[in-house]
């Protein structure tokens, strides 16, 4: 069975900073790429960042790049999303999410978990 686990959301200071964890189980996720994705309040769901299974790809949302950064340690079956700098608009209910394909999951996913809130005050 699939599962993906977020934690480490909560609330921060703009400019401050949060590490997100995602531990996930089921054989076939072992070797998928990972990514992280959020939907702020009454907007629609966004690409932050994904990463393959050898770490050597990533991608990043436009507005994140250089503030997060997405890692992974597959030892540990946990990818991890370190936000940091961050702003009032990156308030938002952050989602990981797993699919076959680093292509795809740029997009959408096969597989998701449940959410963490992220909320930045200013």
């Amino acid at each position: 069975q699939v599962q993906l686990v977020e934690s480490g959301g909560g609330s921060v200071q703009a400019g401050g900073s949060l590490r997100l964890s995602c531990t996930f189980s089921g054989r076939t996720l072992s070797t998928y790429p990972m990514g992280w994705f959020r939907q702020p309040p009454g907007k629609e769901r966004e690409f932050v960042a994904a990463i393959n299974w050898s770490r050597k790809i990533t991608y990043y949302g436009n507005s994140m790049k250089g503030r997060f950064t997405i890692s992974r340690d597959n030892a540990k079956n946990t990818v991890y999303l370190q936000m940091n700098s961050l702003r009032p608009e990156d308030t938002a209910v952050y989602y990981c999410a797993a699919d076959r394909s680093i292509e795809v999951i740029r997009t959408t996913a096969r597989y998701w978990g449940q959410g963490t809130q992220v909320t930045v005050s200013s």
